[in-house]
């Protein structure tokens, strides 16, 4: 059947369309009047509510609870001015098609934003936002369903809903935590009253004993209180986790919705890490436990091994229904703090915590997860996962598993137990091999504990609600009864250790943002309604509605708030330079305008549409429903496209006119630095030159005699000092002995005859023997007086020889 239509008969009707139009007024969002005193909330508060909700774009939705009604408004994120927010007035009215019974405590929105949660402790709906079936007294009426009415609503059951949120891989899968120790998850696509998984949470360990005496925990203590699904890191991304009123924590791992998208890149990741640090483990439990994590990632993803063995990428893949036939999953937990000592008696719930655990949040950032569990007593504990999450099951425990007509897996429900005996003490001085895949849950690295110093309560005590901020996810938003506080992480980890901070015990930062106190004597109220706002140029808000119905609008400051307080002055213009250019966001297109206009979702139509005639009037309603549909969508997205292009113009505008500034400069410098290249090259050549002189001058030097000798050694200089003080005084003593007897032979020899005749016949007188004695004696003393003699010259030539070597080789 071929369509043939006018569009300028298909005209949407007022008020329809949330694209702004000439009746449209733009006013502050505090200032909406949608926002006002007369809807004001007259019963104080039994319980804490949050019924604002934001799709993460250009609505903001809010929930009239005297009016039973849904007001969606549009926002204009900084315009006029980056940090001022506005909104269209009059706001779309969109109505539930059935009347909602239930007091609706929170609401919140799916990722694609088609479809909205009205939560309550006893009862939940969800409201499709897109495909309407008609228009009421200027309201638009919503296909609503009531989801697991048979378990939760029943007017017999005194099941209650603690937690209900939006899984964050699909946009048609809701989990549902209640008070009977049940986790469950709906698929909307499929069946609205019968779960499609259901996990039956055992945390009891009946017959452990500790220090020799039972143990035993009353029923307040294994009550579960909240739960969160973890995000996109390895096999978080699968875990489930859940906090019990004692402040324990557990985890369940791998859960996935049927049908639910993942990336290709994350689930080849986990499956390279199975392989490479489980199945080539040394320990047979690390091997087994790796095995049925593989078999189960190759099941349930079978695109796995048929695109690696063709060698095929993927953007993205598909989970289909599957569950192992003999083991069902273990209840991991509880978690327990890192230890030094061998000591199993390790404080899950520290002892500066009061009252009881009532919220907890799950936050990745960076490569770190972080666990945050809020106490009844206005504490925080903030904890980090000091390894990572890997799936167990337990062999043995077979799973209750639906099929349809065609024997194809429609449902599951298993009982989650603890494995018995698994209780290891995580040590910082481990090794690798003794934790990896060996089954133990995570230990925690406990970061920081946070008073918030509440008011004290005799009943009950505080009840705390934390929110991340979608800007900066180190900044955590504590929603409780006295206000508004922000915690900024500074310290984390493994982000910290990669990126090379020196932060390591560095707590938290506590900043009071709203104070819902009038004074001291006046009792704290609760907000109504609270949402965080972003957009992609850096900017961030926080909208809150007080019980009168009085909304708020605060810009928080993001950019800068994680460097450190101390400042080294050396290189504070360094630093100052560095500040400059974080304070300047980068031009980033918002995601929504690069992936285009939102997938329109078809309103429901009858089976015989195609035996209708186009110009017909069912068939000209049918067109006019479907252009007013597809012109609401596309036609926002052009004022978007426009929007993001209009405020882009003074930022392109400033980093075109600094680039142009900063070329000038390096135009300039340039042209210095031309000048002065001849003179450079001069210098260049010069230095060249009286290299190679240089170089020639020590060729010159090296070939000089006295280059290649060998300096003294120890044995030779001692020589030499000895001869040095031979030839200065015993030399000097034998040369003047030798001088005296030579002038004593020359006057004997020179003597007259007639001397020599008397002297004879003197001496002949006298005992002539003593004279020959005397004479042979002195010649015998001259001839060794000559010999020494004849010996001290040579040793002089060879002093003189050597002191010339010597003086020579200096």
């Amino acid at each position: 059947m071929r369509f043939n239509f006018d569009l300028q008969e298909a005209k949407p009707e007022q008020g329809r369309s949330s694209t702004p139009k000439n009746d449209v007024e733009w006013v502050p969002l505090k200032n909406h009047p949608v926002f006002t005193s007369s809807a004001a909330v007259s019963a104080p508060l039994l319980s804490p509510r949050n019924l604002l909700a934001w799709d993460g774009a250009s609505r903001l939705y809010f929930w009239d609870s005297n009016l039973l009604c849904l007001h969606q408004i549009s926002v204009r994120l900084g315009e006029p001015v980056p940090t001022s927010v506005l909104a269209a007035s009059p706001s779309k009215v969109l109505r539930p098609v059935v009347e909602v019974e239930f007091e609706v405590e929170k609401i919140s929105i799916n990722r694609n934003g088609s479809a909205l949660l009205l939560a309550g402790s006893d009862a939940h709906c969800v409201m499709y936002l897109y495909g309407r079936a008609s228009s009421k007294d200027n309201a638009i009426i919503c296909r609503t369903v009531n989801v697991g009415s048979q378990i939760y609503s029943n007017g017999s059951s005194v099941i209650r809903v603690l937690q209900v949120l939006w899984h964050p891989y699909s946009d048609t899968h809701l989990g549902i935590l209640s008070s009977d120790s049940v986790f469950r998850i709906f698929d909307l696509s499929s069946n609205l009253m019968q779960p499609e998984q259901e996990y039956y949470l055992q945390p009891a360990e009946p017959g452990r004993h500790r220090n020799g005496k039972s143990m035993c925990r009353n029923a307040t203590s294994i009550c579960p209180a909240d739960f969160s699904f973890g995000s996109d890191h390895l096999w978080d991304r699968f875990s489930v986790f859940i906090l019990f009123s004692d402040g324990s924590v557990y985890i369940l791992c791998p859960i996935v919705p049927f049908g639910s998208v993942h990336k290709w890149e994350s689930i080849i990741e986990i499956h390279n890490d199975a392989h490479t640090f489980g199945q080539k483990s040394s320990n047979s439990s690390a091997v087994s436990n790796s095995n049925l994590a593989i078999s189960w990632l190759e099941a349930t993803f079978p695109d796995l091994t048929h695109q690696a063995s063709e060698g095929i990428d993927l953007s993205a893949i598909r989970a289909r229904p599957y569950a192992l036939f003999d083991a069902s999953l273990s209840l991991q937990g509880s978690l327990r703090k890192v230890s030094h000592e061998d000591n199993e008696d390790l404080a899950i719930r520290g002892a500066e915590c009061e009252g009881r655990a009532v919220s907890f949040l799950y936050n990745i950032v960076s490569k770190d997860s972080i666990l945050v569990t809020a106490w009844s007593g206005g504490q925080l504990q903030i904890d980090a996962l000091a390894d990572e999450i890997q799936p167990v099951w337990n062999v043995n425990s077979p799973p209750r598993v639906r099929v349809d007509s065609e024997d194809h897996i429609c449902g599951l429900a298993m009982i989650c137990e603890l494995i018995p005996g698994n209780r290891s003490i995580a040590k910082l001085d481990q090794p690798l091999e003794n934790t990896v895949w060996l089954g133990h849950p995570p230990p925690l690295l406990r970061l920081a504990t946070v008073d918030l110093a509440l008011p004290k309560k005799a009943e009950g005590g505080s009840f705390i609600t934390m929110f991340v901020d979608p800007l900066m996810p180190e900044r955590i938003y504590s929603l409780h009864d006295g206000g508004i506080d922000s915690v900024v992480l500074h310290f984390l980890p493994f982000t910290s250790q990669i990126s090379g901070k020196n932060e390591a015990g560095r707590t938290p930062s506590v900043h009071p943002v709203l104070s819902t106190c009038q004074g001291e004597a006046s009792s704290p109220s609760p907000l109504y309604g609270f949402v965080s706002l972003s957009d992609s140029f850096g900017y961030s808000w926080i909208v809150g509605v007080t019980i009168p119905c009085e909304c708020f609008v605060l810009e928080m400051k993001t950019w800068n708030l994680l460097l450190p307080s101390s400042i080294d002055m050396e290189n504070k213009s360094s630093q100052s330079q560095e500040l400059k250019e974080r304070e300047m966001p980068d031009i980033i297109i918002s995601k929504e305008l690069l992936s285009g206009p939102k997938v329109v979702l078809i309103p429901q139509t009858s089976s015989n549409l195609r035996s209708v005639a186009a110009d017909s009037i069912e068939g000209r309603s049918t067109l006019h429903q479907y252009f007013k549909l597809f012109h609401e969508n596309y036609v926002e997205y052009a004022h978007k496209v426009y929007f993001e292009l209009k405020h882009h113009g003074p930022h392109l505008k400033r980093i075109i006119n600094d680039q142009h500034s900063r070329l000038g400069e390096a135009q300039e410098k340039i042209l210095k630095v031309e000048e002065k290249q001849s003179n450079l090259e001069d210098r260049i050549a010069h230095a060249i030159q009286q290299q190679s002189f240089l170089e020639e001058r020590l060729k010159r030097l090296r070939n000089l005699p006295g280059a290649h000798k060998k300096p003294l050694s120890k044995a030779e200089r001692q020589f030499k000092s000895e001869l040095d003080h031979f030839s200065g005084v015993e030399l000097g003593a034998l040369r003047s002995s030798i001088s005296a007897l030579s002038a004593r032979l020359r006057r004997h020899t020179q003597s007259p005859n007639g001397n020599a005749s008397n002297q004879q016949k003197l001496i002949s007188t006298r005992k002539n023997h003593a004279q020959d004695s005397q004479i042979s004696q002195l010649k015998s003393s001259l001839e060794r007086l000559s010999l020494v003699s004849s010996e001290n010259s040579k040793k002089v030539k060879l002093v003189e020889s050597a002191l010339k070597s010597w003086e020579s080789s200096r």
